[in-house]
């Protein structure tokens, strides 16, 4: 019998607690090449991602990908994220969630060039924020 990972049922928990509550699930997510997200908007190998019911469509969080449709800067595109590279997933407005390690992606390919050319110009209209809060997240790592 295999060992079945409790991420993917966290993120579920953490994000059905987020829109519960009336808050924001965001995700960050460590991009490598088998990420599907505007490259554009990737900083430091990182992107963080509102998944909130109002900025998705079709969201469908699996037990090995997270699949869904947004817009960014007006232009619809599909988003796929594998689990394992989730390192936070976490509400906007308190930085209440959880963080989980990563595995090294720095042995991957490069990364892909952007997924689209109209985002080369793009600037995001919300930008997603890191939790605040005086330094310290209220972030727990699961391995």
């Amino acid at each position: 019998m295999t060992d079945i990972s409790t991420k993917p049922y966290l993120i579920r928990a953490i994000f059905e607690w987020c829109v519960d509550q009336g808050l924001t699930p965001y995700l960050a997510v460590s991009v490598d090449n088998r990420t599907s997200v505007p490259r554009n908007f990737v900083q430091d190998g990182q992107i963080v991602l509102n998944v909130s019911p109002d900025a998705t469509q079709s969201l469908v969080m699996g037990n090995e990908l997270i699949a869904f449709q947004a817009r960014f800067s007006g232009a619809a595109q599909n988003i796929s994220i594998p689990v394992e590279n989730v390192a936070a997933i976490y509400a906007r407005e308190n930085g209440h969630g959880m963080a989980f390690e990563v595995p090294d992606l720095s042995a991957q390919a490069e990364m892909p060039a952007p997924m689209d050319e109209v985002l080369t110009e793009a600037v995001e209209e919300d930008a997603p924020e890191p939790p605040k809060g005086g330094g310290r997240a209220r972030l727990k790592v699961v391995k």
